[in-house]
């Protein structure tokens, strides 16, 4: 993708698009197309070329639309927010409702479990640009907020934890995932003795204990692993209304 001397700042959305009266494609459907090929082949594989292939339309064009690397960074970064939108109505309950919000964003990012790793601190000044799902996605979890009984402050204190649990929540899924995909390949044999023979000189008596329990297994079990991010949500938020209630005492 060509590079200029001069980085663009301006946040992608703020730019128009291709002038034409019916314009061949959208953003959109060249965000969709990056997100379709990183699902079949892994993100590695998202080029211009590889989107280009999939629209039926020559490299160059797309040019117009997307003129870096970070601008279709930040495509796919709020086509995945788009995802994370729950569909109206949210419950009448708060609680629940910014539940339910953070639910939508858990699974969105699971069924793209590569977007993780790769929105995850990148340096392209796009990766901070603020698009219109992002926008959206704010405004949702205000709107679920609206009725709880805390200040902008506290709101917005509660949506920040929230969305550093539910990211971590992520890595960690990302994380077991890979360890599973290790345990199953060729290199299985080589890690089980490797933690095998780490075992056996008694430097790790904990790790030991809870490997008589199959502890591995539970800790990736997907639905151990959805039941802990549920508890967790729900202690975090009573978690933060209960401290509210105790300083305003």
């Amino acid at each position: 993708m060509p590079e200029s001397n001069q980085l663009d700042l301006t946040p992608i959305w703020a730019r128009p698009e291709p002038a034409a009266r019916q314009p061949r494609f959208s953003r959109d459907r060249i965000a969709a197309a990056a997100l379709g090929i990183a699902d079949a082949e892994g993100f590695e594989a998202v080029s211009m070329r590889r989107i280009a292939a999939v629209l039926g339309a020559g490299t160059m064009s797309l040019y117009r639309y997307i003129a870096t690397r970070a601008d279709l960074l930040a495509l796919i970064d709020d086509a995945l927010l788009g995802e994370a939108l729950v569909p109206d109505p949210l419950p009448a309950d708060w609680r629940e409702a910014l539940a339910l919000v953070a639910r939508q964003t858990r699974a969105a990012y699971l069924r793209h479990p590569w977007a993780v790793q790769l929105l995850q601190g990148r340096s392209a000044p796009q990766a901070a640009a603020v698009g219109p799902n992002a926008l959206r996605h704010f405004e949702q979890s205000l709107a679920a907020l609206a009725a709880a009984p805390l200040d902008n402050t506290a709101r917005l204190d509660l949506l920040a934890m929230v969305d550093d649990y539910v990211i971590g929540h992520l890595v960690r899924a990302g994380e077991v995932a890979e360890l599973a995909r290790a345990a199953a390949g060729d290199a299985a044999a080589a890690l089980d003795r490797f933690v095998s023979s780490g075992l056996e000189t008694g430097e790790f008596p904990q790790i030991t204990a809870m490997a008589s329990e199959g502890w591995a297994r539970q800790f990736a079990d997907p639905a151990r692993t959805a039941e802990r991010f549920e508890r967790g949500l729900r202690l975090l938020i009573d978690g933060v209304v209960a401290d509210g209630d105790a300083g305003a005492s």
